[in-house]
């Protein structure tokens, strides 16, 4: 009976330690993978690690260490706080970023705008006593009666009524009402004259049978300085003209250079008019005009381009009479500067644009032009297109 029970503890004893055997050789097992992920998170953790750091780490590890155990993986806290450090580095320079584009755009130089207004333009416009009817009422109607103030009527008769509609703008030249080179150069060293007195930035001349678009005016100035010598308008040939310059009572030079029409208009800075003075003010117009024996347009283009050797800046927005102005589109007369009618190749030549008046009651179609750009004029038609 007691040998029994000597042997019934012997093999609870023995099965206790073969438990605790297995139970270790379990335990080792699993440590193993685990240190193995653990080896490969630290890992994949290091690989966030900026290229200093790495550097910095590998110089703290000792010579010839070679195949050394590799540092014990950081933690999440550091992992996260990582992140976080590389995360403001990039806002930083994102934000470095930002300020070097704005640095850039801000010295882009930007296209050059002159502050003007209509207020700063000298408009003159050429005519005649017989014309003071027949062109300058519908003028006065139409673009004059938005521009009173800068424009002035060079005429060469007096003209009670014309004075009162022009607020006293209307100047009796006292020149001849013939149109020769004598009579138009005198008229226009008139307008010169009176340019150079009122102080304005910019000197226009147009014709009595010209619209003058001042809006589309001022846009198109605004791109040049008024204190540069400034020269812009239409010429009418497709080369210079070419003519002969009176040196001395017996001696000629020939001369050539470009013009712009004064059927079209044009336009002089003040910074160029001031430089033409010694040709042009006074009664030196009429003795420049003489020595080529040319019109008052080319004698202004004679001065500007042969003597003081500025170029014409041309304009396609400047339109005259010698044009088949039916070639301007409808959608383009907003942007055109100035227009005007008379006859081409014997039939009428004006702006085909339709509206609220007949042919007959609106020739020159300026009455619809004027209603296209302001449609708000009393006189204009309701709910009309053009």
């Amino acid at each position: 009976m007691l040998r029994l029970c000597v042997r019934k503890v012997l093999l609870s004893l023995l099965g206790a330690m073969l438990t605790c055997l297995l139970v270790l050789l379990l335990d080792q097992g699993q440590q193993q993978p685990v240190q193995r992920g653990l080896e490969l998170r630290s890992r994949s953790l290091q690989s966030w690690e900026s290229p200093g750091e790495q550097e910095e780490r590998e110089k703290g590890q000792p010579q010839g260490a070679g195949s050394s155990p590799e540092p014990p993986a950081r933690s999440f806290k550091e992992y996260f706080s990582e992140l976080s450090r590389v995360g403001k580095g990039s806002g930083m320079r994102l934000q470095w970023q930002r300020e070097q584009e704005h640095s850039e755009a801000a010295v882009t130089p930007k296209p050059f705008r002159d502050d003007i207004s209509a207020a700063d333009l000298f408009i003159a416009v050429k005519t005649t006593k017989k014309f003071h009817r027949a062109r300058l009422e519908l003028l006065l109607d139409t673009w004059i009666s938005r521009n009173r103030e800068q424009t002035y009527i060079f005429t060469d008769g007096e003209d009670e009524e014309l004075k009162k509609r022009t607020v006293g703008h209307m100047v009796n030249t006292n020149c001849s009402a013939a149109h020769s080179r004598q009579a138009l150069s005198c008229k226009m060293a008139v307008e010169y004259d009176k340019f150079i007195e009122s102080g304005k930035k910019w000197f226009c001349h147009v014709d009595d049978d010209n619209y003058v678009n001042t809006r589309t005016l001022v846009k198109l100035l605004a791109q040049y300085p008024h204190t540069q010598d400034i020269y812009i308008g239409k010429p009418s040939l497709d080369r210079p003209i070419e003519a002969t310059e009176r040196i001395s009572d017996n001696k000629m030079r020939p001369v050539h250079f470009w013009f712009a029409t004064g059927g079209a208009g044009f336009c002089i800075s003040r910074g160029l008019a001031l430089k033409m003075s010694p040709w042009a003010s006074g009664g030196h117009f009429m003795n420049t005009a003489e020595k080529i024996r040319l019109p008052d347009d080319c004698t202004i283009g004679y001065i500007i381009e042969a003597i003081l050797g500025v170029r014409l800046i041309r304009s396609n927005l400047f339109h005259s009479h010698l044009e088949n102005l039916q070639q301007v589109m409808r959608t383009d007369i907003p942007n055109q500067v100035t227009l005007s009618y008379g006859t081409f190749e014997n039939k009428r030549n004006a702006i085909n644009l339709k509206g609220g008046f007949s042919i007959e009651e609106d020739p020159s179609r300026f009455r619809s032009i004027h209603c296209l750009l302001y449609p708000d004029t009393p006189w204009c038609p309701r709910n009309i297109t053009y």
